[in-house]
């Protein structure tokens, strides 16, 4: 699945559990009033949490140039940016100058290739695509000051068995510590929708396994509200956690939804105790559906609010 396919899933509202591999938030486009109090906000202590707010780039008005979606996102409130994998060397060259022009720092990178081509594939060309793909993104990251780069690890389906994706991706991203280590940049396994990983255990195994500081866990607070519960990932992960993404779910009486942040079933007030306890102090970066500065405005206040304990 590529990163097309996994926005599509943003945008639309999911109804049944089980079949889905990936995860994200659906939102309606365009303003929205902010709220005068949001759930779990009472229940936040007075001290704000040192944890650096950001937004995902594609959530930003793709109409505009890439210096104006920069300006904007710091103009609303957000202090980085998560930025997509590049390919073209023009373009990334572009962004960065955006992105500097703007005063504000590109964080980190979501690799691209891993769902469509995942290292647990036992193709080798596809295979070498995905390997190609992360290579593309620690370059990118590199170039654009970041520090850590997005790496979905595995996909289990009927064709790759836990075991052979726990082993074949552990395989190949072995292969790109060296490259991660020149360029001091994190790869950051996330726990998402692909049947893989799906315990904080499991995670902290899959992760120490490697026995390197270049390999981190990208935590994201909402992809584990089905089936467990954000606050203790974050005790379990711990000191590994190098980046978070932030988005909330809603179960219903027919399934379930992804809603804008405070409006779902995650305990935020909960959540916020973990990081103050694990003492996290990297980035939370949302990632929802997109829309215009006004409904921006209003994500941003909602991180204030239930995150950050920012006024």
């Amino acid at each position: 699945m590529g990163y097309s396919s996994r926005r599509e899933f943003l945008k639309s509202s999911v109804t049944a559990a089980g079949t889905a591999i990936c995860a994200g938030g659906p939102l309606a486009r365009g303003a929205v009033a902010a709220p005068a109090s949001l759930p779990g906000a009472a229940a936040l202590s007075a001290s704000p949490l040192p944890i650096k707010k950001g937004v995902l780039l594609d959530m930003l008005p793709d109409k505009l140039s890439y210096g104006d979606r920069f300006n904007m996102a710091r103009n609303v409130g957000f202090e980085v940016v998560q930025a997509l994998t590049e390919p073209d060397e023009r373009r990334a060259e572009e962004i960065k100058k955006a992105a500097e022009g703007a005063n504000i720092r590109i964080d980190s990178v979501m690799n691209m290739d891993h769902w469509k081509y995942p290292l647990s594939s036992n193709d080798p060309a596809a295979v070498e695509k995905s390997l190609a793909g992360m290579r593309t993104s620690l370059h990118n990251a590199k170039l654009w000051g970041s520090d850590a780069v997005l790496l979905v690890p595995a996909v289990v389906n009927p064709q790759t068995s836990y075991h052979d994706a726990w082993t074949r991706s552990q395989k190949q991203i072995r292969t790109l510590l060296p490259l991660a280590q020149e360029l001091k940049v994190v790869i950051a396994i996330e726990e998402v929708w692909n049947k893989f990983l799906l315990s904080p255990l499991e995670m902290i195994k899959y992760i120490d396994e490697f026995k390197s500081p270049w390999i981190k866990a990208w935590f994201d607070v909402g992809n584990v509200v089905l089936y467990g519960y954000p606050q203790d990932w974050i005790h379990t992960l711990g000191k590994r956690t190098v980046k978070v993404h932030l988005k909330d779910f809603k179960r219903k009486e027919d399934g379930y939804e992804w809603v804008n942040l405070g409006d779902g079933d995650v305990d935020w007030a909960a959540v916020r105790q973990a990081f103050a306890d694990t003492g996290y102090a990297g980035s939370a970066v949302t990632e929802l559906e997109g829309g215009d500065e006004a409904y921006l405005r209003d994500v941003s206040r909602r991180v204030d609010r239930l995150l950050l304990g920012a006024s």
